[in-house]
């Protein structure tokens, strides 16, 4: 009677912790990614001491550093067997023909049923570094906008997706490095991966201030080369906030950020911003500071990127692969 006594006993433990889980990933909201994490992700990785962050600094060093502390507090495991966050790789700066090293953060939220299907979260964490020009005070350029506050929207996702618990496929998150260079992280982390087992990669540049749009909305490139945009419009309706394809389609946007190097295998790969390009007096100047930014709007925009994204990554929608070719208008 005994053993029968301790067997009933630690199945109501087992049932009651299993409801408990299930009740607390329920409770977990979009509201959990709240303006003060975000202000702290934004403000330290655009703060003067990364100094702009360019790949191959002692600043990128110290964001990468940020970036792993938060990817081991999150509970995120490493990618493909690697021994920590970092991917590491080298490559020849274009310009001083020096062999440089450089590497991506990566932290993996493996999934359930489907822990064999990936979706990409990613930015890149690196920026422009220091440029010293004849009468210029500031001569750091921090790249609040571009691009630390598409890689706190990286953190943030990282701990809403793990708190919620939620996701049926595996979530790889990355912290792209060498953007700024010619997409070199994209690149590199592009050229070992099966494409058929990566059903999206959801990228985020440059999401500080008010889209050309309106509050509450972004934009996303390459809207029309897959259904992943109608998917996330359709996940979005009934909250107040809204998707729109990219409004600058003569600038090519959708293969000048890292979702091209995914895309071009095939992978339903896009990048929602909300920055009004045409009219922005910061991109890629030294003043592009975190307090030219609205917390606020990146906050929201984060929130409508786990609403919009959620049926991907729990295995209900699988987007239509890429378009690459160019469809002639009639």
């Amino acid at each position: 009677m005994k053993k029968i006594g301790t067997l009933l006993i630690a199945i109501v433990l087992m049932y009651s912790c299993n409801t408990a889980n299930k009740k607390a990933s329920s409770e977990i909201t979009v509201e959990s990614i709240d303006t003060t994490t975000v202000r702290k992700h934004l403000y330290t990785l655009a703060s003067d001491e990364f100094e702009g962050r360019k790949t191959g600094t002692p600043g990128i060093e110290k964001a990468a550093q940020y970036i792993e502390g938060e990817f081991k507090r999150i509970g995120l495991k490493t990618y493909d067997g690697l021994p920590d966050f970092r991917q590491n790789f080298t490559f020849t700066d274009r310009r001083t023909k020096e062999e440089m090293k450089a590497f991506n953060v990566v932290g993996v939220l493996e999934g359930k049923s489907k822990k064999d299907e990936y979706v990409v979260v990613s930015g890149h964490y690196d920026h422009l570094g220091v440029r010293k020009s004849e009468g210029q005070l500031d001569s750091i350029y921090n790249g609040a906008d571009d691009d630390a506050s598409g890689t706190t929207a990286v953190m943030a996702l990282a701990e809403y997706f793990a708190k919620k618990g939620n996701n049926e496929r595996s979530i790889i998150f990355i912290a792209f490095t060498g953007e700024e260079m010619g997409m070199l992280g994209s690149r590199h982390f592009g050229k070992d991966v099966d494409a058929s087992k990566f059903v999206a990669g959801i990228n985020i540049e440059m999401i500080g201030k008010d889209s050309e749009f309106g509050p509450k909305t972004a934009w996303l490139t390459g809207f029309d080369r897959s259904d992943f945009g109608k998917i996330i419009q359709k996940n979005l309706e009934g909250t107040g906030y809204v998707l729109h394809p990219d409004p600058y389609d003569k600038q090519n946007l959708f293969f000048r950020s890292d979702n091209a190097s995914l895309a071009r295998l095939g992978i339903p790969s896009h990048t929602f911003s909300t920055v009004p390009l045409p009219t922005d007096p910061h991109y890629h100047k030294a003043s592009d500071e975190a307090n030219t930014l609205k917390v606020s709007v990146i906050t929201e925009t984060i929130r409508a990127i786990a609403l919009g994204t959620e049926s991907i990554i729990n295995g209900t929608d699988t987007p239509t692969r890429v378009v690459l070719e160019e469809t002639k208008k009639k």
